[in-house]
């Protein structure tokens, strides 16, 4: 598998019972899949990869700068380091077609052609398979941070949107910013569109706070995650469970108690909060596998 996140490339081997191997760069395998992050309108499932479909995710580089970009390296090195075995593309928007669409249009005019995809769906779906109850918000935190509400195994909203950069805080990307508050900036400082896009990317959300060290990047960010997690209970209709994925997630348990303390309204406490290690690897395994087994 190859997994090019926006800050980590990981490589691993899987076998068919999911035990995964990390390795070091390619190496010879049956088949070779590839995490995708935008699959746009077009990839609603995975893929065999060949030129033309190398070609329809380059175009999608401007959706997911800091995501598609390495995977569509790490594909074409792949492509040339092995040759012979197939490549399948796994697209992290695909677990979040299922979005209705009085959660993935935004209010503006149709003919902009934009909508809501929410991404981190690999690694979502890895964690309501972990925790099978019929209404579970899943925060995956991490480089990226994103919340998504689950309702029988199937996402129903999410916090990222037209591209990552929607929703809570994150490492060094922004999160939801009044768009009116990017047009003053945009106008008053004389940012050019690619400066906006860099500083939006690479120099906000923690970056920008100090990091989750510093008292404000802390409350700031476990604010605005608790408050993703009550949306998404609202698109429930309730909660059952709550999950906790991704660097963040996973391993500082101090920020994962603010953000309960700040849900006690909603019932959560110990027995209702996991912590599910991200395996992403094996979801992708398995999809390939699948696909393989039924092209059609």
């Amino acid at each position: 598998m190859v997994n090019a996140g926006s800050e980590t490339l990981k490589f691993s081997l899987v076998d068919e019972s999911g035990v995964s191997e990390p390795v070091e760069g390619f190496v010879a395998a049956d088949a070779v899949g590839h995490r995708v992050v935008h699959g746009g309108d077009r990839f609603r499932e995975p893929v065999l990869v060949d030129d033309e479909v190398e070609a329809a995710i380059e175009a999608l580089l401007p959706l997911a700068p800091l995501h598609n970009e390495p995977a569509l390296r790490g594909l074409r090195d792949a492509r040339a380091a092995l040759p012979d075995p197939p490549h399948v593309a796994v697209f992290d928007t695909a677990f979040h077609a299922t979005i209705p669409d009085e959660a993935a249009v935004y209010a503006v005019p149709p003919a902009w052609g934009v909508r809501r995809y929410g991404f981190h769906g690999i690694a979502v779906q890895w964690a309501a398979e972990q925790v099978p109850v019929r209404r579970l918000v899943v925060c995956h935190l991490g480089g990226g941070s994103s919340v998504t509400a689950v309702l029988d195994g199937r996402s129903v909203d999410t916090t990222m949107g037209f591209t990552p950069l929607e929703g809570v805080p994150m490492a060094t990307r922004s999160g939801s910013v009044d768009p009116g508050a990017l047009l003053y900036v945009q106008r008053e400082r004389g940012l050019s569109v690619d400066e906006l896009e860099r500083v939006l990317n690479r120099e906000s959300g923690l970056a920008a706070l100090g990091g989750l060290d510093d008292p404000l990047g802390f409350a700031v960010y476990a604010y605005r995650v608790a408050q993703a997690v009550a949306a998404m209970a609202a698109a429930l209709g309730g909660l059952d469970a709550l999950a906790f994925s991704g660097g963040i997630g996973e391993n500082r348990a101090e920020v994962r108690a603010a953000i309960c303390e700040r849900l006690a309204f909603l019932g959560v406490d110990e027995t209702r909060v996991h912590v599910v290690a991200a395996r992403e690897d094996v979801v992708i395994a398995r999809e390939v596998r699948r696909l393989l087994a039924d092209p059609h």
